[in-house]
């Protein structure tokens, strides 16, 4: 086995626990080379084990090696590295041995940078890019192929814009930021006003704030604030084709899976997650530490940290509708429940 250029390994199982810690059950001279899951892994792979609903796949798992918590360390006789979080564990294995490629630093030729433009001589511009006037870009960032950075823009050291990144004018983003391909940030918020019958744009003068270490996936737009700004905190994780609205206020550590939409002006807490497709409705609050269901519709603040569900569960359709119907008159029939237990308490009242 012969080691790819700018990727660990080979390496043993010794190897891999002086680097990332946990402790070594069975051969610790195993080598591996790549990760794989259960199902797929070869014997130069290692895989992981946590749920133990996939307790039949780690018994047939022809992986060279598995990463397991104690609970499960008597399950298998294949080497193991043991720690108390597999999935975290496996997280740092997969970085070890499929690092991001080597910076390539400089300015394409078929880059475009506008004179007062300040770029690091560590960064690196692809072909089609676009950095306009007074835009900085930091140390070892890269804007890929086709991205368009605005006037007066901030991006932070160790940044990846993948192509076709948009970031408008006068928008910040922190260090070690990452933006898949087709992201916006900055575009107007959704300001209109009415005004005999038609709508008047209100401009949107606010900016979008990216704290360090965030990561926003593929065709997530961000927009920018009416008059204060949209602001993501450190470390806030956001899934692909994710809206949100402006003046949005999004705590660090948290992370949304995706098409989630998040009205205008709501505020949400830090190390929270929030379901595929959920909505959060405008002007709402919600807590540190919430967790809210796949496709959960937050009407209301949320003022303590816990799990809140609001999924109506499909059915075939005929019953569908007429459980809705029922549904839709739930509150007539608290109305007559309450009529019908007070007027029995009368009676019983009456009688003695």
């Amino acid at each position: 086995m012969r080691a790819t250029p700018g990727r660990a390994g080979p390496l043993s199982l010794e190897a891999l626990v002086s680097r990332l810690g946990g402790r070594i059950a069975g051969d610790a001279g195993k080598i591996v080379q790549q990760v794989g899951s259960l199902e797929s892994a070869g014997a130069d792979q290692i895989a992981f084990f946590s749920n133990p609903r996939y307790k039949a796949q780690l018994g047939d798992t022809r992986a060279g090696a598995v990463v397991v918590p104690p609970s499960a360390e008597g399950l298998t006789d294949l080497p193991r590295i043991v720690t108390d979080n597999p999935y975290a564990y496996f997280a740092r294995l997969s970085q070890l041995f499929n690092p991001d490629r080597e910076l390539r630093p400089g300015i394409h030729k078929d880059a475009t940078v506008a004179e007062g433009a300040r770029i690091a001589s560590t960064a690196e511009i692809g072909a089609g890019a676009v950095i306009s006037d007074r835009a900085v870009i930091g140390e070892g960032t890269i804007i890929s192929a086709g991205c368009h950075i605005g006037e007066d823009v901030e991006i932070g050291a160790g940044c990846k814009l993948y192509p076709s990144v948009v970031v408008y004018h006068r928008c910040r983003i922190g260090a070690r930021v990452t933006l898949h391909s087709g992201v916006v940030i900055g575009a107007d918020g959704f300001g209109i006003a009415e005004e005999d019958g038609r709508w008047l744009k209100i401009p949107q003068v606010g900016r979008v704030i990216i704290g360090d270490d965030v990561e926003v996936g593929a065709n997530t737009t961000i927009d920018r604030g009416a008059i204060d700004d949209t602001v993501l905190e450190e470390g806030v994780k956001l899934d692909n084709q994710i809206q949100i609205g402006h003046n949005c206020r999004i705590g660090a550590h948290t992370a949304m899976a995706g098409c989630v939409a998040v009205a205008g002006s709501a505020k949400i807490g830090r190390s929270c997650t929030i379901g595929a497709a959920s909505l959060i409705l405008g002007h709402l609050t919600i807590a540190d530490e919430v967790h809210v269901s796949a496709a959960t519709v937050i009407s209301r603040s949320i003022r303590q940290k816990g799990t809140y569900t609001g999924m109506y569960p499909f059915d075939e359709h005929a019953s569908w509708a007429k459980n809705t119907a029922l549904v839709r008159h739930l509150s007539e029939l608290a109305d007559r429940v309450k009529s019908l237990e007070q007027r029995l308490h009368d009676k019983e009242k009456k009688n003695g």
